[in-house]
């Protein structure tokens, strides 16, 4: 049950005059009031409405009001209840109170002491609310599972992530191949409501159109040849729970037919049959391509586009997370040791300059793949650059060369070398240094010292 806009008080009492009166006052200090004329009543309305504050008379024929108490806690336990009670049941009032009542009016009771005693209540429950609201919104901001990364590109994709995640909206994740798309889909599922639910991958590139309508819709026997009874698809088996359609923009056109037909009408037919079944799941679609231009060249259905588009997030390539690379690095080399029970801590620093110099075109997908082959080939108890792949070791040397025949000075010599390591790093700092060799404070000391702080990034 979703929570009131304006706050809601329940007012559960058998004597009519005694509830009119009551629901005056309260009306009067613009509170929305529902009255109640018996305990069952009352419960009925819990079961079908929310409310902010119970004040319920506790002596009440046949249902009582430590029985609503009790109900009000099990259906709606952040709502305060208030009891009403006569001299000869103060005990009892005292009794409810241990129970989780927040206090009680002894009949009779002075109009100011109610007003009061309403409000603190309402206060506590404004804050009990938004204490949980708090610990939703932490929970949210937590480190995403599955996905490390500390670079501002990887901050971003995160906090999208962990605010898009309680939606139930489709949603579109683009990049590289390599940058892991499925751990961003995965990473929604499990901050989603549908995390108790079945995650399903599938895909799109891997099937012909015939095997694609048949895994992710099911057949009915007798559908072909060989269909010897029927099997539920990948749409039933993830009732609940997230699809995620991998590679989505290698669909056959005549598919993405098909497939915009069951997002639109959430139903599909099973091969060879003719009764719809209703399906309630949420999609989330990756591509590398680039699906604006195939929707341009029609090799992409414009409609199933929006209809997948509806949130999109985009992974940066794994040369554009800067200060990701080590850290990634030593997140595989943990798990990669602990599989093969190695004995390798750490990675040596001329290994780690030369994975950071690398440009990674298979993005976090080759470096994991790097830095197992790296663990299957290491012996110490650290990573060298002699475990890391010829193709990484052997980075070509740029020559870095004078522009006159004048023999410059070591001053001179410097300044220009600053200056080209540092266009060579397309401007990034931390990088420039790290390839020099030499920390980024001293790396800035030198900068202003030769004057370069103009027209460098």
């Amino acid at each position: 049950m979703s929570e009131p806009k304006k706050e809601t008080i329940l007012i559960v009492e058998d004597e009519d005059i005694a509830r009119r009166n009551l629901a005056h006052v309260l009306k009067k200090e613009g509170w929305e009031v529902v009255g109640a004329s018996s305990g069952s009543q009352a419960l009925q309305l819990l079961e079908t409405r929310n409310f902010s504050l119970v004040i319920t008379d506790l002596k009440m024929a046949k249902i009582d009001g430590r029985e609503v108490l009790m109900k009000s806690q099990e259906l709606q336990p952040l709502t305060e209840v208030i009891m009403i009670t006569g001299y000869a049941t103060v005990e009892s009032a005292v009794a409810a109170m241990q129970q989780g009542a927040y206090s009680y009016l002894a009949k009779p009771y002075k109009i100011d002491h109610l007003r009061k005693v309403v409000q603190e209540a309402l206060l506590k429950r404004r804050l009990r609310v938004e204490n949980r609201e708090l610990k939703k919104e932490l929970k949210r901001r937590r480190k995403i599972p599955s996905i490390v990364g500390r670079s501002e590109a990887m901050a971003a994709v995160c906090k999208t992530i962990a605010h898009i995640a309680g939606s139930d909206s489709n949603i579109l994740v683009t990049g590289e191949s390599g940058t892991g798309k499925e751990l961003v889909a995965r990473a929604v599922h499990e901050l989603s409501s549908r995390s108790g639910r079945r995650f399903v991958a599938f895909n799109c590139g891997s099937f012909t159109e015939e095997l694609m309508a048949n895994e992710l819709f099911g057949h009915e026997k007798g559908a072909f040849t060989g269909a010897v009874q029927a099997k539920s698809g990948l749409l039933e088996a993830a009732e609940g729970g997230t699809v995620f359609l991998d590679e989505i923009g290698d669909m056959p056109v005549t598919m993405q037919v098909k497939l915009l037909r069951v997002i639109q009408e959430r139903e599909f037919l099973r091969v060879g049959g003719i009764d719809p079944i209703a399906f309630d799941v949420r999609f989330i679609a990756a591509t590398h391509r680039d699906l604006q231009q195939d929707v341009k060249t029609s090799h992409f259905r414009q409609d199933l586009y929006y209809r997948l588009n509806v949130i999109s997030i985009h992974l940066p390539p794994l040369k554009d997370r800067e200060g990701d690379i080590p850290l990634l690095a030593h997140h595989f080399l943990a798990l990669k040791n602990d599989a093969m029970k190695k004995g390798l801590r750490d990675i040596e620093r001329d290994a780690m300059d030369l994975m950071c110099q690398y440009s990674w075109p298979g993005n976090v997908r080759e470096l994991e793949n790097v830095v197992e082959r790296a663990v299957a080939m290491g012996n110490g108890v650290a990573v060298t650059a002699d475990d890391l792949p010829d193709y990484i070791r052997n980075l070509s040397i740029e020559t870095y060369r004078r522009s006159t025949s004048a023999i410059p000075t070591l001053k001179e010599q410097e300044k220009r070398y600053i200056r080209w390591v540092i266009e060579k790093s397309d401007g990034n700092k931390s990088r420039a240094a790290r390839i020099m060799g030499i920390d980024r404070a001293s790396l800035w000391r030198k900068i202003k010292r030769f004057g370069l702080e103009n027209g460098d990034r």
